[in-house]
């Protein structure tokens, strides 16, 4: 029996709405995405147009991933308070202001503080984009295929942001990797004045826990960049450090004794929790870490153009949505240890391989040689996320999601402090890239006995 006219124009509304809300998300996902990488192949010539050296390039890349990070665990609750819709369009508006300031910033400190708003206004978004999704998606079967599109296109950014970041800076200049936000930031806010107001759910923000999580990633990053560049016995490198363990210390105690903390420390009785979170680390530090030192190899070392740098990543990164998608084929049908150690193992064969670079490798076989790190983590994400998110109970799934994004950020920011300094610390280059190669593939190995020591589960054993 076919469905009266009435019912068909409002269900064809109700799909156009879903469609809208779809854009809204997608486009601010992978704006968010985009800016996490676009930049690092422009930080050669940011360097030259604003000074600063090693400290300020990792300062620029760090800035963004350090508040994004550090915000990600309570932007979820204010999400939930404010209404995803109004969270979402007030980070849009933030990020496209942000994006603006970094790109007309007259010297590195303005950059620097343009990026850290940055990437405050993209841990508002992250949240409140996958809460969209939901709520334009209330069937269950068509949210998953939304939320898979969803995930396809932060893919899709993070494999395009070197090679988007090269062919700006080449043609335009390294400011316009900040000004294409500004019409993209504008279509998806027209978008979202087609979607529905959000509704809001009593969420408590837990601000001691958020403030003392801030202190401690920022001091720790600022001792490890600094430390690098002037030496970690220097009184205000071993300040910072020491201010980062007490705040740590205090932020462990907030949420040890709060009454609404935003990170719950049972979560972490869970071994699978514990080896997601450090095998989400330490594939970020592998992946991001090793996109800062190759893009700052081939063009301060090797002497190519942004854009060339830009094109060498190509390999590395085009296949990675493909990867992602064939990764949650192989977790349903072998369990999800399978991908996540043929991950593992794929990645800690590339970075091995990259210890080999030399000062005159041929260029196309540095790109050949980057591209199982690329596609070691683009076969683990997808089964690591699906594990952690079958440990949990359902109602810590969005906490333990949120965990686990703030882990891979911190690795990601951590690999780029670390490898930064090794850099710096070294009178040859490539004596630094080798040790951060070896530093990552030695993590890695860690990871992969750790998945390897997780009982079986259910798929594994039918395996």
């Amino acid at each position: 029996m076919s469905k009266p006219p009435v019912a068909v124009r409002a269900s064809q509304r109700a799909r156009g709405g879903s469609r809208v809300v779809l854009g809204a998300a997608l486009l601010g996902f992978f704006l968010i995405s985009l800016d996490a990488l676009i930049v690092t192949v422009a930080l050669p010539d940011i360097g030259r147009g604003l000074g600063g050296g090693m400290t300020g390039q990792q300062w620029v890349v760090d800035g963004y991933t350090l508040m994004f990070a550090a915000l990600m665990l309570s932007a979820g609750a204010l999400s939930d308070r404010i209404g995803a819709k109004r969270a979402y369009g007030g980070g849009l508006v933030l990020f496209a202001v942000a994006s603006a300031a970094c790109g007309f910033a007259p010297g590195l400190g303005a950059l620097v503080i343009a990026r850290l708003v940055q990437g405050a206004a993209a841990a508002v978004m992250m949240p409140a984009s996958l809460a969209l999704v939901r709520q334009g998606f209330p069937d269950q079967a068509e949210r998953a295929r939304a939320i898979a599109i969803w995930t396809v296109g932060g893919a899709v950014a993070v494999a395009a942001g070197p090679v988007v970041g090269g062919a700006l800076t080449a043609s335009v200049g390294w400011r316009w990797i900040f000004f294409v936000n500004l019409p993209a930031g504008l279509l998806a806010l027209v978008l979202l004045a087609r979607v529905p107001v959000s509704p809001r759910l009593p969420a408590r923000l837990d601000a001691v826990g958020q403030v003392t999580a801030v202190v401690a990633m920022g001091a720790l990053t600022y001792g490890v960049i600094e430390g690098g560049d002037q030496g970690f016995g220097r009184p205000l490198v071993v300040v910072s450090l020491l201010v980062a363990a007490a705040a740590a210390a205090a932020f462990l105690a907030a949420q040890a004794r709060g009454a609404h903390p935003m990170l719950p420390l049972p979560l972490f009785r869970s071994r699978v929790v514990m080896v997601s979170l450090l095998v989400g680390f330490m594939l970020n530090a592998a992946y991001y870490g090793g996109v800062f030192v190759f893009s700052l190899y081939l063009q301060q070392e090797r002497g190519q153009s942004a854009l060339h740098a830009g094109l060498m990543f190509i390999p590395m990164t085009a296949l990675v949505a493909v990867v992602n998608l064939a990764s949650a084929k192989l977790a349903g049908r072998f369990g999800p240890r399978v991908p996540m150690v043929a991950g593992q193992l794929a990645g800690t064969a590339g970075l091995v391989a990259l210890v080999t670079v030399g000062a005159h490798t041929n260029v196309w076989t540095v790109a050949a040689l980057m591209v199982p790190v690329g596609l070691g983590g683009a076969l683990t994400v997808p089964a690591l996320t699906a594990m952690l998110l079958d440990a949990v109970p359902a109602d810590r799934a969005g906490t333990a999601s949120a965990v686990l994004n703030t882990g891979r950020q911190v690795g990601g920011a951590i690999a780029v402090a670390v490898f930064g300094a090794l850099l710096a610390g070294q009178e040859a280059f490539v004596t630094g890239m080798r040790w951060s190669m070896l530093i990552a593939a030695a993590g890695l190995v860690l990871t992969t006995g750790t998945t390897l020591a997780l009982p079986r589960a259910h798929r594994d054993a039918e395996a």
